[in-house]
């Protein structure tokens, strides 16, 4: 058996990145759900974070199949950290800047996954694998309404807190 070729090891390498940092997503999903201090965008994490851990498994399932198992590299690993420090500011903190941050870097963890799953979707075109295809396209699309659902939400926030109509006053 020959070495893997570049193209197999780029595979394996977005399918490690699309897992690693779907967990930040779903852990993150977690503590925002039981903490965020708006209803609204307590509510639209919660029903994503229904959705994530579903598309968690599939990825994981997916991934194993590429030889891919969630390996945190430079990009992921950032990006966890980051959301790692915003988290722990707003569950220590507890002030709405800090929650609207961990909210933004959320939001961009979503759109990240946008992009992950829609190269996913094309490589499985690409391969004529029909069944990957499908989860991808689903998994981009749900990628997609949850971040501008957040979006929403997180605009929604900006303006409470720039009116001083904070969650803690409230």
């Amino acid at each position: 058996m020959g070495e893997a070729k570049v193209g197999d090891e780029f595979v394996t390498h977005e399918f490690d990145e699309a897992i690693a940092v779907h967990q930040v997503i779903v852990d993150a999903e977690s503590t925002l759900a039981k903490s965020h201090p708006v209803p609204a965008a307590k509510r639209a994490i919660e029903t994503a974070l229904r959705e994530d851990r579903e598309f968690l498994k599939q990825l994981q399932a997916l991934g194993k199949e590429k030889g891919a198992t969630g390996k945190v590299e430079d990009v992921a690993g950032g990006l966890k950290s980051l959301m790692e420090q915003t988290l722990e500011s707003a569950t220590t903190e507890g002030a709405d800047s800090d929650y609207y941050e961990a909210h933004a870097v959320l939001l961009n963890l979503k759109r990240k996954q946008q992009d992950s799953a829609g190269a996913m979707r094309k490589i499985a075109s690409k391969e004529r694998d029909t069944e990957a295809r499908t989860k991808a396209t689903a998994f981009e699309r749900a990628q997609k309404a949850h971040s501008k659902e957040l979006a929403t939400s997180l605009a929604d926030y900006a303006v409470q807190i720039a009116g001083g109509q904070t969650a803690s006053a409230r």
